[in-house]
Parts: structure tokens; C-alpha cells; sequence
């Protein structure tokens, strides 16, 4: 966080670094919040955005706002790689769906991640966005796991998706998000997995044909600044601040669920095929590998987390 003195320049000029490009949920949210922010505090803060990993990928964004490089972007199990709870905002083949993933947030764990991100990392949370589940595309329709055996699948740098994927026949490869499109048109990778917004806002239907509806993720991400940046405010901006991020919240979350009923009518007409899969199967062949991947503490906190269903 660049902090000025000219009277002409605002108190506290902050950049953010996105994954996604200028389509996605996520970026236009920050777009209000730059927005929202200057407004309310009369220019003293200003938020600049940077779109599809322009300032960095995602790992070393996260490590830039801890030097104190840059302030804020939009994470979550890749904290995985500094925390081991983190795992669970994206564990595949875990929660059920978003009332499962409310309890989790609202309750215990919820607040334990939150809290060991400020301590373990200096990641503030500004609320949650929530993620559409995320699904398979290839091209080829998978249906059940034996369809995978060998296929080379671009996965993000979480540990959990190696194992399941690996466990479930595939060669999962972890990669930068920004380099999956070009990566799928060389052929280098023969597919990947993310939710509908990001396979749409991507472009991959120009590269993939099928949309395996695997549902192996049902997940949330959580828009942060490092914890050294946001206090150095002052009380008022604080709190200026923490409630403009609430609205930001509000607002992405309107634009994800319009954004979910239109997305895969669009996909469609793009060409992508959306093919149902055995959903069991996958689960069953994945799950003794990835709770085996858990310490034994984690493994209590899986525990929970399952029985949080209902």
C-alpha cells in the first residue's frame, strides 16, 4: 500500500491483484468496491484492479501482499499451501451444497479459518463469495472415473485436488490460471475444472467441447488485504472500509446468482455439451485418498464438517 502526501493524491492508494479476467463476478465487484470506497472516503482511498494475473499469478500475489507490495486479491485454498484448515473452503467431494457450506462459514471452523489467516498468513477476510460448484471439462465426455485413466487435467496448486484427481485415474497438473487456455489449445493439458463463470468467462468452449457435471467442488473464496495494510487506517477508514467490503459481498453475490441461471444456456449455445455423470463413483474412489492425505487433526475437523450436514 502506497501511502501519499500529496493533497492532490488519496491518504491510501491500494492495488489488487485478480486471477480472473474483467468479465468475472469477482473483478467487477472490485470495480463497485474501488467505486464505493472513493466515494465514501472523499478520495482518501483508492483502489486500483488488475485483471487475469497482470500484476502476478496467484501464489505470488499472496506472497507480494505479505511484503507489503501490493494490498489485496481474492483467495482461498491456495492459503492452503501456509494452513493446513484452508483445505476445506475447497475440499473435493465434501460439502453437499450451499446450505452444507453456510454452516461451515457461519460456525467454529468457519471462524478458526478466518482467525488463522490473520495469524499465520496477515490475510484479513472481507466476507466470502461464494463458487459455483466446479466441474470437469474435456474433450471427451467423462462419465465415470475409468474415463480418466491418463487424461492430463490442469488442476490449481491445492494439494486436495491432486490427490483426488490422482486417486481417480487422471494426471492432475497443477498450474497457473492464467495459462490453462493456451495450455488446453497446445495440448499440453487435455483438460480442467473449474465452476461455470470461470469456464464461460475464460473462453475455454473455444478449446473444450464437454462440460462433465462432476459437482466435486461445492466451494467459497474470500476477497482479503494483507492485515499490515488495513491498519495502518485510521479508525474512521477502518470502518468505512469493513462496510463498503459488506456491500461488495452483496453486490457480487446478486451478480453470481444472475450470473449462474445464464451461464450454462450460454456455454450450450457456444457449442460445450453438458454430460451427467455418476457422481457416486466418483466420490467413493476419491474419498479414502484424500482423507488419508489429512493430518489427524484435520482429519477430526473433516469429521465435523461432514457432520454439519443436514
Amino acid at each position: 500500500m502506497l501511502q501519499c502526501k500529496s493533497e492532490q493524491e488519496p491518504e491510501f492508494l491500494l492495488r489488487a491483484s485478480h486471477l480472473t479476467n474483467e468479465n468475472h463476478t469477482w473483478f467487477k465487484a472490485f470495480e463497485y468496491f474501488a467505486e464505493i470506497l472513493e466515494e465514501r472516503s472523499n478520495g482518501r482511498i483508492i483502489l486500483q484492479n488488475y485483471h487475469s494475473e497482470q500484476l502476478a499469478k496467484e501464489i505470488e500475489a499472496i506472497r507480494m501482499i505479505q511484503a507489503g507490495v501490493i494490498d489485496m486479491t481474492v483467495t482461498g485454498s491456495t492459503l492452503n499451501n501456509w494452513i493446513e484448515i484452508m483445505a476445506f473452503c475447497e475440499m473435493p467431494f465434501l460439502l453437499r451444497d450451499e446450505a452444507h457450506m453456510e454452516n461451515l462459514i457461519h460456525g467454529a471452523i468457519g471462524q478458526r479459518m478466518e482467525r488463522e489467516m490473520r495469524e499465520r498468513t496477515g490475510f484479513r477476510a472481507l466476507g466470502y463469495f461464494q463458487r459455483g460448484p466446479r466441474h470437469l471439462t474435456s474433450n471427451r465426455p467423462i462419465k465415470h472415473p475409468d474415463d480418466l485413466k491418463g487424461l492430463i487435467i490442469r488442476v490449481p496448486n491445492v494439494p486436495s485436488f491432486v490427490t483426488a484427481w490422482q486417486a481417480l485415474g487422471a494426471k492432475p497438473t497443477p498450474m497457473s490460471f492464467s495459462e490453462v487456455f493456451t495450455s488446453l489449445q497446445q495440448g499440453t493439458i487435455e483438460a480442467q475444472e473449474n465452476p461455470f463463470a470461470m469456464i464461460k468467462a475464460a473462453g475455454f468452449s473455444e478449446v473444450q467441447d464437454y462440460v462433465n457435471l462432476t459437482s466435486h467442488v461445492v466451494s467459497w473464496t474470500y476477497p482479503v488485504i494483507g492485515e499490515k495494510q488495513f491498519q495502518a487506517f485510521p479508525e474512521d477508514l477502518k470502518k468505512i472500509f469493513l462496510e463498503a467490503a459488506q456491500d461488495m459481498q452483496e453486490y457480487e453475490h446478486r451478480l453470481f446468482l444472475e450470473n449462474e441461471k445464464e451461464v450454462q444456456d450460454e456455454l450450450k449455445a457456444q457449442g460445450m455439451q453438458l454430460v451427467e455423470v455418476d457422481k457416486e463413483s466418483f466420490e467413493k474412489k476419491s474419498r479414502k485418498a484424500l482423507f488419508e492425505s489429512l493430518s489427524p487433526e484435520m482429519q477430526k475437523v473433516h469429521q465435523e464438517i461432514v457432520a454439519l450436514r443436514k
